[in-house]
């Protein structure tokens, strides 16, 4: 059988349902045999669409991500998503064509392995005919694994000769690693010992809900998430939401006066720690991962635990003497009353056709079914649908935002999406990446998702207008002529509305009344005479 044909073979058996790209002639064979093996194929119109599509798909699967590419252009034309999944430690397969290697004058060569190292993905490659299939099902236990983005070079000579079919045995079930008895028993004596006791749980975190549950009640600790895991804890009376830049007062003020801050598979980094800020005088640090590396990566902790998320969590428990800890009767009262962004008063600054940022996400927060997925672009306007949508879980809330790209919004709804079919996908975008990632507009379409689409459109890259202009600076390079997004989605094959105003929402509830037969382009003309409370945040944190 033909090399191409092997390697869709293994990777399918390996367990590749779902395989996003756009197909080449580097690519076309080994796609076409995933397809032939049960995967189904999602073309996206561009390659960093595929490649967002397929790094969202994971992230809420929590399966491996195949993305397949062209060689040369099609490759480097995914590189931005690749990048992102790479940063975000996404388990994503890339299957990424290569020229011969005879082929020394190709216009289509480049150097695949170093491509790959400079943004932080793991190079691998088909090196024989005779070790293509082992090479391919490495390369997928890598991803898988490590939780490592891979890109899989895949020679076109290589791809095109003879091979024997694939015997590729089952991996080994891997268990995930257990604390050291003494670190876990520091941990415990410092819960124990807290009066003030707080955790922040990250992407490491996400199927841990149950066990720090269970270990908060006994030490009395508030909950808190990363904005990765925005949603782990929804319900939870002492749920205080976001931690960092995204924080609301409350839990700013609540977070920055604990006496032991504990990050369970979170990074702790400048934003989750809010530049340090949230970590108040005399506080403690705790730090618990199964990545060694990420230990006291970002910031100095006074105890670290190597170690998966959940069985930590249930090793502590048992050296934990129960204590109130920080919780009261009180405290959960003012929890319920002001913990929500939703809950802070503010100054609504809409009008003159214009509609402010905060009060429509409100709006529409009330609209949309709580059974949702929403998928956030990076820009000024990201803080208002991050924090005043409500997801149901940590599965609803698909956050891209390690490489801080804008464009990447739309195709990352595309991914979350699909894996979960059942709910309904919500995309949050800035207007200037709205229309740089608008061609999978076509593949929403096509794909038949009852999408929603929210487009904060402030005429402008909001970002750098806000970061610029107090200082006096032109800002013509970031501002644009206003732009028909309803329309230009109209074009796509999407139902769309212009809101300036809550009275403009009729034809979103209309919408949400009948069929979802298309998607809904919703271009909200929002307020913009000051940047959003998380970027100020942010620029003096800088």
């Amino acid at each position: 059988m033909l090399v191409s044909e092997a390697v869709g073979a293994t990777l399918a058996g390996l367990g590749a349902e779902t395989v996003f790209g756009v197909v080449g002639s580097g690519n076309f064979h080994v796609t076409n045999a995933l397809i032939a093996n049960g995967a189904r194929f999602v073309a996206a119109r561009h390659e960093c669409g595929a490649a967002c599509a397929a790094d969202a798909w994971a992230r809420c699967t929590g399966r491996v991500g195949i993305l397949s590419v062209h060689q040369g252009p099609g490759l480097t034309n995914a590189l931005t998503g690749i990048t992102e999944a790479a940063k975000s430690r996404t388990p994503l397969l890339v299957l990424a064509a290569d020229v011969a290697g005879a082929a020394v004058r190709s216009n289509f060569r480049i150097d695949v392995a170093a491509l790959a190292a400079s943004v932080g993905a793991e190079a691998d490659r088909l090196y024989s005919p005779a070790t293509a299939a082992a090479d391919a099902a490495r390369a997928y236990r890598s991803a898988q694994r490590q939780r490592r983005t891979v890109v899989l070079a895949m020679p076109l000579d290589v791809q095109a000769a003879q091979c024997d079919p694939p015997r590729i045995p089952p991996a080994p079930a891997l268990a995930p690693p257990a604390p050291a008895p003494e670190a876990a028993a520091r941990l415990a004596q410092a819960l124990t010992e807290a009066e003030r006791p707080v955790f922040v749980a990250g992407r490491g975190a996400r199927a841990a809900r149950t066990p720090l549950e269970e270990l908060a009640d006994a030490c009395g600790a508030l909950l808190a998430t990363s904005a990765v895991a925005k949603g782990l804890f929804h319900g939870s009376p002492w749920d205080l939401g976001v931690s960092g830049g995204f924080a609301s007062p409350l839990t700013a003020e609540l977070i920055t006066a604990a006496d032991l801050v504990v990050g369970w598979g979170s990074s702790l980094n400048m934003w989750t720690m809010r530049h340090g800020k949230l970590i108040g005088p005399g506080a403690r640090v705790a730090q618990v991962d199964d990545d060694s590396a990420a230990i006291g990566a970002h910031r100095q902790v006074d105890i670290a635990v190597h170690g998966d998320v959940a069985q930590t969590a249930r090793v502590v428990l048992a050296g934990v003497r129960p204590q109130p800890g920080y919780r009261s009767g009180e405290l959960g009262a003012r929890i319920a009353r002001e913990v929500r962004w939703r809950d802070v008063p503010y100054d609504d600054q809409g009008g003159d056709g214009v509609i402010d940022p905060r009060t429509v996400t409100i709006a529409l927060d009330d609209l949309l079914p709580a059974d949702r997925v929403v998928a956030i672009d990076s820009g000024n306007f990201m803080g208002y649908p991050s924090m005043f949508l409500s997801v149901p879980d940590e599965q609803g809330f698909c956050f891209t935002q390690a490489y801080q790209s804008i464009g990447l919004g739309l195709a990352s709804a595309i991914g979350a999406a699909l894996a979960q079919p059942d709910r309904l996908p919500v995309a949050a975008l800035g207007d200037g990446g709205a229309l740089m990632g608008v061609s999978e507009l076509e593949t929403v379409v096509r794909l038949g998702l009852p999408m929603v689409i929210v487009v904060y459109d402030d005429e402008a890259y909001g970002a750098e207008v806000h970061h610029f202009g107090p200082d006096g600076f032109a800002l013509d390079t970031v501002r644009f002529p206003p732009a028909d997004i309803a329309a230009i989605g109209r074009g796509f094959g999407c139902a769309g509305v212009t809101v300036r105003s809550l009275e403009d929402l009729g034809p979103v509830r209309e919408w949400l009344g009948g069929p979802r037969d298309r998607p809904l382009v919703i271009d909200a003309k929002v307020a913009s005479a000051s940047g959003s409370w998380w970027l100020d945040e942010a620029f003096r944190g800088h």
